[in-house]
């Protein structure tokens, strides 16, 4: 074998380490999947305490009016504004002309006849006296408003009802009222107003407070509308449903292993403050749901559950 043979055969060789070389790639490490620590937490089986409060007004219904039934002058009045009257208590006397003219002379005449007595005007309901429109020795004709009663009975509280909650909402229910300066009264739900506001779509709701109480007019009051169900419902915490950008779809995070949570669509019904009504699916009182760790992640993740 010659020279050359020898040469040749050599750089064959040096040529297969080469391209043998290049051949070999670099051993890939299979990526280690993380978990995630998670704590977990179980369905709430009790009824859901979901409520709304509603601003009411205060307000007397019936305003009895106190008017002249004779043209003449007002020999007595026995009442001012925000007095509070009873039932047939005397607050005006008037006299007509005629009787203040005539009356002494026909009198002398035969006292039996007492002509002349003032016409006395009584108050027609127990309440507060909204407005004296007179004073005395002023004259007045006949139908002349003297005064105006607020009648103490027809004290309601208006409330002012969406009609989507009218179903919460019974007759003779007792209510919560809630006063500007921390005070709690109960009413009862008394009667419904026959219309509907055009514009915001509330039937106004009569509601009577069960005890007697003393409360201005136009006073601005919370109702607190009870929204709990009566069954009992499957709830989970707040922190437990998660939700997209526009609030439209809602899932949990439930576990399926020791170390496997997967994405779960819900559908939820009314909230508390603390809780979500779960309508579907319906879950089992041993299901674990993601309470922690839960946001952020993929629809299918490994978990650690560090919570007891």
């Amino acid at each position: 074998m010659n020279k050359c043979t020898y040469k040749t055969a050599g750089f064959l060789f040096l040529m297969v380490l080469f391209f043998s070389s290049c051949n070999k790639t670099a051993p890939v490490e299979a990526p280690v999947a993380v978990s995630v620590p998670v704590t977990v937490t179980h369905i709430d089986t009790t009824a859901i305490e979901s409520y709304v409060d509603l601003n009411a007004t205060t307000a007397y219904l019936i305003k009895n009016t106190i008017k002249a039934n004779t043209t003449g002058y007002l020999e007595v009045v026995k009442v001012a504004s925000n007095d509070f009257v009873s039932n047939r208590q005397l607050l005006f006397s008037l006299k007509t002309r005629e009787a203040k003219v005539l009356g002494n002379t026909i009198n002398k005449i035969d006292p039996s006849l007492n002509f002349g007595n003032a016409i006395q005007l009584r108050a027609t309901c127990d309440g507060f006296v909204n407005a004296v429109n007179v004073q005395k020795g002023d004259y007045v004709q006949d139908g002349d408003v003297l005064a105006i009663i607020n009648d103490a009975k027809s004290f309601s509280i208006v409330l002012s009802l969406p009609y989507e909650l009218r179903k919460y909402v019974t007759l003779n229910e007792i209510l919560n009222v809630y006063l500007p300066d921390g005070t709690t009264i109960q009413t009862k739900v008394d009667k419904y107003m026959p219309t509907v506001d055009p514009a915001s779509q509330t039937q106004n709701v009569i509601l009577k407070s069960i005890k007697a109480v003393n409360i201005p007019e136009n006073l601005i009051v919370k109702v607190r509308i009870n929204k709990t169900t009566d069954k009992a419902t499957i709830s989970l915490p707040k922190q437990a449903v998660l939700s997209d950008e526009t609030q439209t779809d809602f899932w949990i995070m439930k576990v399926m292993n020791k170390d496997l949570a997967i994405k779960v669509p819900i559908k939820k019904g009314i909230e508390s403050t603390d809780k979500i009504e779960i309508l579907s699916p319906k879950l089992k009182t041993s299901d674990q749901i993601l309470l922690t760790g839960n946001y952020g992640v993929g629809d299918t993740i490994k978990i650690k559950i560090i919570n007891k």
